[in-house]
């Protein structure tokens, strides 16, 4: 883990009591003030996702709240209040709330001073705390608060798998590299140097067939280190060739490392229907790599929040131009 901040919830989480009516055992409930990064450090399967998933499939991450910049000392970042319990009431089961409360701020460093205290810029006053308590407690959906369930907040990572295709080809300097490895093997490499000839080949499986035919009649084994070794010497990626059977005809294709891709699929919706719709118009020869699935959670609070400002019209633009090369003229004159 590279965020120590989500242990140290871990740790305070860990002293929770748990709701047992019977013993009057009420449950608990924890505020934290973090910055932004534990709502998104980390990928699937990573430590910091494996937290975020634990306090949502738990149901205990309650709400978080967006506070103002600048309302610390020695830091001007974002800062946020995470708000876990285990003792949701009956409305909020199942359900996260964010509260951005950003804008929420009186100037100054605090309700006595109006002097800053180093980048402690802005406080709230009792009234304005007061407001996000409302709010927060009104548990609606609004500007500045929103509702979701906690599987809006989880993914699927899904590996994006393209077939490996490969072009063959001997030349003077790979042939000379090959037999500098396996001088042994001379005469069988002049014999397929012969038979397949110099020209590229588009069809990688075809030209080996051809290559261990031609052994086979030559008497000749090859050690499975010496295979790999001339495929990797007279070969190389080529997408106009013929993708490269995995095992057998029958059994699918090799895939190609370099060209490994990533998706996340929403917990919400159905990976298939996803892929057919997201990955399939644009790369047709892919296929999903199920095995390799991972479970990852993150919150994305500016994406929840973000209200699109439509950009200035160009004749705005322009004339503000004019007048600033005015401004210029002017000034150089």
């Amino acid at each position: 883990m590279n965020d120590g901040a989500l242990l140290f919830l871990q740790h305070m989480w860990s002293k929770r009591e748990d709701v047992k009516p019977k013993e009057h055992k009420e449950g608990s409930r924890l505020a934290i003030v973090f910055s932004g990064s534990p709502m998104f450090t980390g990928g699937a399967g990573s430590g910091e996702s494996e937290i975020r998933r634990w306090l949502l499939e738990n149901d205990w991450l309650e709400a978080i709240v967006a506070l103002p910049e600048s309302m610390f000392y020695n830091t001007g970042i974002g800062t946020y209040v995470w708000v876990v319990t285990n003792r949701k009431e009956k409305r909020r089961k199942g359900k996260v709330q964010l509260v951005d409360a950003r804008e929420v701020w009186t100037a100054g460093g605090s309700e006595d001073s109006k002097r800053s205290l180093g980048d402690k810029r802005r406080h709230m006053t009792i009234a304005q705390i007061d407001e996000v308590v409302r709010l927060y407690g009104k548990f609606e959906g609004g500007p500045r608060s929103k509702i979701f369930d906690n599987a809006d907040f989880g993914y699927t990572r899904v590996t994006i798998e393209r077939p490996l295709r490969l072009r063959y080809q001997m030349t003077t300097e790979d042939k000379a590299r090959f037999l500098d490895a396996c001088p042994h093997l001379l005469d069988d490499v002049q014999s397929i140097d012969k038979a397949l000839g110099r020209e590229p080949r588009l069809d990688w499986p075809t030209a080996w067939d051809e290559v261990e035919a031609l052994l086979k009649k030559r008497g000749s084994r090859w050690k499975a280190t010496e295979q790999k070794l001339f495929r990797s010497v007279f070969t190389q990626r080529d997408a106009k060739s013929e993708p490269v059977p995995a095992g057998g005809r029958d059994s699918g294709f090799e895939a190609d490392a370099d060209l490994r891709d990533f998706e996340n699929v929403p917990l919400t919706e159905d990976v298939e229907a996803y892929f057919e719709r997201e990955v399939k118009p644009h790369v047709p020869d892919a296929w999903m790599d199920r095995s390799k699935d991972k479970v990852g959670y993150e919150i994305n609070f500016n994406r929840h929040f973000y209200v699109f400002t439509p950009p200035r019209s160009l004749n705005e633009i322009d004339a503000e131009l004019k007048d600033a090369e005015d401004e210029i003229v002017r000034l150089l004159r």
